[in-house]
């Protein structure tokens, strides 16, 4: 039985790698070729093995800018994975549709929410296109929750699901370091190498994920999954290898100066430890951080300043600019902060709440202030409230605040349903709370909860997938196991 389980383990490793190298192979032929081969290759994957296509996820959603830089062909992948497995799962379930059709409050709460949402933008004259756009952002991953919510798991696949996360952070940890030692020419798109970066973002580590705070993230998770995989494996296995990749990933958490991933890991290190009392974390989370500053900070950045001495064409940073104190210390700075209030987070705070006081109640809809759709489809707002001109980066601004967007596009109504979709969340895992599995899923949800204060966190593709896979596999495990379903793993 055990040489059996090994073997499928083996083959679930397999299938993945032979997945990874179908992505590689891709991303040197042409674009239209590219789309092609792919769109028939993860068709098939995805209806084979549902599971483990899923996990490629992972890998894909993390370099998907990267792998779109380089080549355009790639873009189809991710969808492809969640839509054929979304068929796939309604398929063997047609013949119990109360399977399908059972929905838990929460999901009532955020359908409501986007339906709302939707309504109040065609009020308000927002396109269809832009309202449709928005509509897919929100939903695209939380039909990975759906899917997964469905699926009979084994600790195993979580442990595929760490390990999955793990070997991607490594990647994207070393490519990193190629980054910053070679002052952004190695291993990049040449739009990438040439691309005009403040002199405070220019220290700072953007990696495949092609954005700091996106790459920060992704180190977020990969070392929860470190630590999962420590547990996992108690007999020493592996010991020093967790040891060494939490001081690699904590090293370059630390060099992607991402304020708000930083104090987003605090919390919910703080709501975790607190609740399962195991003060060894905390230890073992102090050393593997003070060795990361020993080991990675300091000799990287004494390394860069080594080599920017030695380049005559590199303008040397700012003092403090590429320092942890220098970091925070920026938050609060008098020209940073008049930045921020004239053009910044604090003005689109003030904005928006000079919008919700014109509409309180339903707000201006979805794809009208700050989201993704705005990104790609302006507002029929913008002009009226001064917000269109180039100082404030016309169309083309996130809100970098999930609360503002949600206040704004729908107002009072929407800020009561969508906090129904919160706090419907935490109770599903608060009952929980007597479990690793809960506690863990209450210390996201409040981590979660933080980001969103400076993110626009529930439109963050990586942040999502994350975030609905495990909250899919936290309702898979708690509900009894059906094994006459298939896993296909």
């Amino acid at each position: 039985m055990n040489i059996w389980k090994q073997r499928l383990e083996k083959q679930s490793t397999s299938t993945i790698l032979v997945a990874v190298a179908v992505m590689l192979i891709a991303l040197l032929l042409p674009s239209k070729i590219a789309l092609l081969g792919t769109t028939l290759f993860f068709v098939l994957f995805s209806i084979l093995k549902p599971q483990q296509s899923i996990l490629f996820l992972v890998i894909y959603v993390n370099i998907r800018p990267f792998l779109l830089e380089v080549n355009s062909g790639m873009k189809l992948i991710g969808d492809l994975i969640i839509f054929v497995v979304f068929a796939w799962t309604l398929f063997h379930y047609r013949h119990n549709l109360r399977s399908l059709f059972t929905f838990k409050w929460f999901e009532w709460s955020y359908f409501a929410f986007i339906l709302f949402g939707s309504i109040v933008g065609i009020l308000n004259h927002v396109t269809p296109m832009s309202i449709i756009f928005q509509i897919r952002t929100f939903i695209i991953m939380y039909l990975l929750y759906y899917i997964i919510s469905r699926m009979t798991l084994t600790n195993k696949w979580l442990q595929q699901l760490a390990w999955a996360t793990v070997w991607v952070n490594v990647v994207m940890s070393l490519h990193g370091l190629v980054e910053k030692l070679s002052l952004r020419q190695w291993l990049l798109p040449e739009e990438w190498k040439y691309k005009v970066l403040s002199a405070t973002n220019a220290v700072r580590i953007y990696g495949l994920a092609g954005n700091p705070n996106s790459l920060a993230l992704s180190l977020f998770f990969g070392i929860i999954g470190i630590i999962y995989l420590q547990h996992a494996y108690q007999q020493n296995k592996y010991k020093w290898t967790f040891r060494v990749l939490l001081v690699l990933f904590f090293g370059i958490l630390v060099l992607t100066y991402s304020r708000g991933t930083w104090i987003s890991a605090v919390v919910f290190g703080i709501v975790f430890i607190l609740m399962t009392k195991k003060w060894y974390l905390l230890k073992r989370l102090m050393i593997a951080g003070v060795a990361s500053i020993i080991l990675i900070y300091y000799p990287v950045n004494l390394a860069v300043q080594y080599i920017q001495e030695l380049s005559v064409e590199v303008e040397q940073k700012p003092d403090g600019a590429g320092s942890i104190g220098g970091r925070f210390g920026e938050t609060f700075d008098e020209k940073n902060l008049a930045l921020m209030t004239e053009s910044g987070r604090f003005f689109y705070i003030s904005k928006g709440f000079e919008i919700f006081g014109d509409h309180p109640i339903t707000g201006t809809g979805f794809g009208s202030f700050g989201g993704s759709a705005t990104l790609s489809y302006g507002s029929p707002i913008y002009d009226h409230y001064g917000i269109s001109s180039d100082i404030y980066g016309g169309k083309y601004f996130y809100s970098d605040n999930q609360y503002i967007q949600v206040i704004t596009e729908t107002g009072v109504i929407g800020v009561l349903i969508f906090a129904l979709f919160l706090l419907s969340m935490l109770r599903l895992f608060w009952k929980s709370r007597h479990t690793n599995f809960g506690v863990f899923m209450i210390a996201l949800w409040f981590s979660t909860g933080v980001s969103g204060m400076y993110y626009n966190i529930w439109e963050l593709k990586m942040y999502t997938l994350f975030y609905f896979i495990l909250l899919g596999a936290f309702v898979a495990f708690s509900k009894p196991q059906d094994t006459s379903k298939p896993t296909n793993g």
